[in-house]
């Protein structure tokens, strides 16, 4: 049961539901406190019906879920009875979550205002990424996917994520990147954000993989000042598998990820613990 006190905004990501073990701790998640919304930035699953059944039963528990799509859910499986591709396949998973009452970033940006006087835009992002990120050493993004392949690390997005109707992944996020600007832009109306993207807005959080050639599958250069172009308190993202908290040009980013089985088990931490993401935590500015 839910606790009182001021309801928080929370978040998570890449839960990854394909995995029994991740299934179980969506299972478990429960908001802290009577009015909890809950973010979800991505990569809950693959499979249209592991979608469902994951958002379903957060909305059904928290009072309002708010999703940004991953890459993960942009897939098209063979083993998938949704065979949809690209942009037709977001439509579906778009209206999927409007039936489930989730917000999508195709609806309108929801205010959060809980003590009725400091609303916050909290803004859900569908932007891609556009090979920008590039490997040391390479100049385009042909150089940039060469690399990759020398070394072999290649992400599944090319084999699986489909970019129809637009003729590349990076044409794609073009598209999206104009159509985001122009709404963040008209309808922001002075308030400050929380910015929910899957992928993370600036270049920084990259520097620390492992593998830099993974890098130019995790966002654009074109989101580098967003954060403090439009004014947010927090910007959450995920699918890098690192959660962690950082600060650029004094704004506070959240890496929210569950992640893999193999990955988590290897933490300190018990996974599948939620982000507080508002109110800030004491010590951190609003």
């Amino acid at each position: 049961m839910a606790g009182s006190g001021l309801p928080q905004l929370l978040a998570i990501s890449d839960l990854h539901v394909v995995h029994a073990e991740n299934k179980a701790i969506v299972e478990r998640l429960r908001p802290e406190r009577d009015g909890d919304w809950l973010v979800v930035a991505g990569d809950v699953g693959e499979f249209a019906s592991d979608i469902e059944w994951a958002l379903g039963l957060l909305s059904r528990r928290f009072a309002k879920v708010i999703w940004a799509p991953g890459n993960h859910e942009l897939w098209t499986p063979r083993e998938d009875p949704v065979q949809l591709r690209g942009d037709e396949r977001y439509r579906h998973l778009v209206e999927l979550c409007r039936g489930l009452g989730v917000v999508t970033p195709e609806d309108p940006y929801p205010v959060w205002d809980p003590q009725g006087g400091d609303p916050v835009l909290i803004a859900p992002l569908f932007l891609l990424y556009d090979y920008s990120f590039r490997p040391p050493g390479t100049y385009t993004k042909e150089q940039a996917l060469a690399r990759a392949h020398e070394v072999g690390v290649v992400c599944t997005d090319e084999i699986l994520l489909h970019p129809d109707p637009y003729p590349t992944r990076d044409a794609w996020c073009r598209a999206r990147l104009a159509l985001t600007e122009r709404r963040l832009t008209t309808e922001r109306n002075g308030l400050p954000t929380v910015l929910v993207n899957h992928f993370p807005l600036v270049r920084e959080p990259t520097r620390i993989l492992r593998y830099p050639e993974f890098a130019q599958w995790c966002g654009t250069e074109a989101t580098a000042d967003w954060h403090t172009r439009f004014d947010a308190r927090v910007a959450v993202y995920g699918h890098l598998h690192i959660p962690r908290t950082t600060w650029y040009d004094g704004v506070r980013f959240e890496e929210v990820s569950v992640g893999y089985p193999r990955e988590w088990r290897r933490r300190a931490t018990p996974p599948g613990r939620l982000r507080r993401i508002l109110p800030a935590a004491a010590g951190h500015p609003a």
